[in-house]
């Protein structure tokens, strides 16, 4: 039929079109464009006949005459032109979009060919002469432009990479003019801080800059939202990079601070600290003050930096605090991290508030490493104070040799620099710790007394040492007794130094627990001070030994001057013992007096002589008598102001005088109890030699008087201080005499 051949023409037309159209093999990519633009076709073609169709039933409407009829069709045609007109209505405005996109393929092609090479060259040179807004107004320019295209590109047909690669090859110097832009913008950051002071304008500049960049990245980022699309490059996160950049910025500033290390200046620590402290408070009063107007308040600039730097700080007190510190060093780093940082040298100037409140700053370095610092800080010390003190002692022993004399205090006293060593670096670390807090201070007290108490028994152990050594060969040391008195001396000075430092620094609850320890030392200083002076008073009595030894001889009844150069013998002494301070000079010439006292009653129980009649016994007893005067005089010459009583030593002498001199035999037993009862601690042997040295009482005699005082009683004087169980008799002769 007419039909169906129809049919078949139309179906080997169409085969033919399709067939011209698919003769390569990339015309494939292509397939829908061309289903498409035949639908099209195909769809003009249709309105065209229903057009014609419409024509023809209106011209047949009419002709019938059926007014029901025509009114039926003519609503049915409305509604068909109606549909057509839409239809056309759709084509019109795609071919309006298909006119945009052939506006913008012109133009984009006039703009990248003749345009964007020449905007790029203007903006590269404004980059270069430092006009930075300028050159970013043309670069947002280039961007606006390739952006738009890429997203009407987009719109059209998202998948056609091709054409999006095309577009973003043509503007490709852009974003390296981008790049460039961004690195003149982070060296003006990096160098912010100066910048503001110098061009504020030039910094102010590159806050605007980064500011619209993130504008346009927050408009960007919502149209991905809604579209999808997002051209390339964003967002530049450049506020995100600025604030980066800066942080760098701070660290590296902070780093750069230690100009010398340990082994070319000791003291490097303090000095790096202290340019950190200078550097981060100007920058933060710079921050504070001028700064914050270059920024947005939304930027919170300040705060951000504060942050910064403290967050740098703590980073690089925890890299000193890991390295191998010496124990001022790490007093030093305590000091800054614990007090300096947050005292108005730094954090807490008046200028930085209220912005900055110290009491909410976090800690620079966490408590556990400042306890582990203090640990080794104390173990370090100990060791160091004990070096200090050994070479301290070691260094005095050296001038305990010199043949100069040592040297007198504002007083005249004999000293030796040792106690003014020893306090002085006590004092030093002392003050080194107050600096920290008074917990360290007080532990580094109680290390240094600690110390101390040790140190003072080899101090002893040294003074017994130099006077053993001395008695090997009394010629040497040339100073020894002017070196010994410096020793005892230094004992008092010792003494008081102890009570200042501790009065200095030391809270009264925490007296007692150091009263053991103070009770201690000062009992060693008594001993050192004590031995000391004995072993003076030895020196004394080796040279006084050859005079004493004539005493109650023949030769001393005859006339000898033995006493008379024992006094000169000591005043010559205690001329150099005036050196001594008090209270051990007072304590020296007490004993000296006693000691002179009981050589000289020594000497009249050796029986070096026996008196041969009345007349000798006269004699011998008068020139006792003068010479416990001679020593009393000098004695109470020597204690000139001490208001120490002493004559009553002198006394013994005489009252052992009165028994030589009495000349009545009946009477001596009276004599002798009336001695005893004053000096209870005379024994028969002291009777028995007594007796002997007065040369007239026989052996029944001194029997009848011994057994007779042995039934009596004593009434002795409560200050006397027992003197005769120091002297001996020699026992050999007792017996001899009884016979």
């Amino acid at each position: 039929s007419t039909m169906e051949e129809t049919d078949r023409e139309a179906v080997a037309t169409a085969v033919q079109r399709v067939a011209g159209m698919l003769q390569r093999p990339d015309q494939l990519d292509k397939v829908e464009q061309y289903r498409r633009r035949e639908a099209r076709k195909k769809a003009s073609v249709e309105a065209r006949l229903k057009v014609q169709s419409y024509q023809v039933m209106w011209r047949t409407l009419n002709l019938t005459g059926n007014e029901e009829l025509r009114k039926n069709h003519l609503h049915i045609m409305f509604r068909e032109v109606a549909a057509c007109f839409l239809v056309l209505l759709l084509s019109c405005i795609y071919f309006f979009w298909i006119l945009i996109a052939v506006f913008y393929f012109f133009f984009f092609f006039f703009f990248a060919v003749v345009s964007v090479p020449e905007i790029v060259r203007e903006t590269q040179d404004l980059i270069e002469r430092g006009e930075l807004l300028q050159a970013h107004r043309k670069l947002v320019d280039l961007e606006c432009s390739r952006d738009n295209l890429m997203y009407e590109q987009y719109r059209m047909d998202s998948k056609n990479t091709h054409d999006m690669n095309l577009i973003h090859t043509y503007f490709g110097d852009m974003q390296k003019l981008s790049e460039e832009l961004a690195k003149q913008l982070w060296m003006v950051v990096q160098r912010s801080l100066v910048t503001v002071r110098r061009d504020p304008t030039l910094l102010v500049s590159v806050v605007r800059i980064i500011d619209r960049e993130e504008k346009t990245d927050r408009r960007m980022l919502d149209r991905k939202k809604q579209t999808g699309f997002i051209p390339p490059g964003r967002p530049k996160k450049w506020k995100e990079k600025m604030f980066n950049i800066l942080e760098r910025t701070v660290s590296t500033r902070i780093e750069g601070t230690q100009a010398d290390t340990r082994e070319s200046d000791k003291m490097w620590l303090v000095r790096h600290l202290e340019i950190i402290r200078k550097y981060v408070l100007d920058d933060l009063l710079v921050a504070k003050t001028l700064l914050e107007q270059c920024f947005p308040p939304h930027y919170d600039i300040f705060n951000k930096l504060l942050n910064m730097y403290h967050q740098a700080l703590s980073t690089r007190m925890q890299e000193l605090a890991a390295e191998d510190l010496e124990a001022n060093e790490i007093v030093s780093l305590l000091s800054w991290v614990l007090n300096t940082y947050k005292s108005t040298e730094m954090m807490g100037n008046s200028e930085l508030s209220p912005e900055v409140d110290v009491n909410s700053l976090d800690p620079l370095i966490s408590q556990n490493v400042v306890d582990q610092l203090l640990s080794k800080y104390m173990s370090t010390l100990t060791s160091n104070i004990i070096g200090w003190l050994r070479k301290a002692l070691e260094t005095d022993k050296k001038d305990w040799i010199k043949e100069t004399e040592p040297e007198a205090d504002q007083d005249g006293y004999y000293q030796t620099t040792l106690p003014a060593i020893v306090f002085q670096m006590f004092e030093q670390n002392l003050q080194v710790a107050a600096q920290i807090n008074e917990d360290l201070k007080t532990k580094v007290l109680l290390l240094c007394l600690q110390q101390m108490n040790s140190f003072l028994t080899r101090y002893k152990d040294e003074a017994q040492l130099y006077k053993e050594e001395h008695l090997k060969n009394r010629q040497y040391p040339h100073c020894y007794v002017q070196y010994m008195i410096a020793v005892i001396n230094n004992c008092q000075t010792f003494k008081e130094s102890i009570i200042s430092l501790k009065r200095k620094y030391l809270k009264t609850e925490m007296e007692d627990t150091l009263s053991s320890s103070h009770t201690s030392m000062d009992a060693t200083l008594d001993i050192i001070a004590k031995e000391g002076c004995s072993s003076l008073l030895d020196e004394v009595f080796i040279d006084l030994e050859p005079h004493l030894n004539e005493l109650m001889t023949r030769k001393w009844l005859m006339g000898s001057n033995a006493v008379g150069t024992i006094c000169v013998t000591v005043e010559d002494y205690f001329n150099d013992f005036a050196k001594i301070k008090k209270p051990y000079k007072k304590t020296m010439t007490i004993e000296a007096h006693r000691r002179v006292v009981v050589e000289y009653i020594r000497a009249i129980m050796l029986k070096r002589i026996s008196f041969k009649n009345a007349e000798e016994r006269k004699e011998g007893a008068e020139r006792m008598i003068k010479e416990a005067e001679q020593f009393r005089f000098l004695f109470k010459k020597l204690a000139a102001g001490s208001g120490e009583d002493t004559e009553g030593l002198c006394d013994i002498i005489e009252a052992i005088a009165e028994v030589i001199k009495l000349t009545d035999p009946s009477l001596l037993y009276l004599e002798v109890s009336t001695l005893v009862s004053k000096y209870p601690d005379i024994r028969d042997d002291h009777i028995a030699a007594l007796l002997t040295v007065r040369g007239d009482a026989s052996r029944d005699m001194k029997q009848t008087i011994i057994e007779t005082l042995d039934q009596g009683t004593s009434q002795p004087n409560p200050n006397y201080v027992p003197i005769f169980k120091e002297i001996t008799v020699p026992t050999l002769t007792v017996p001899k005499l009884l016979k």
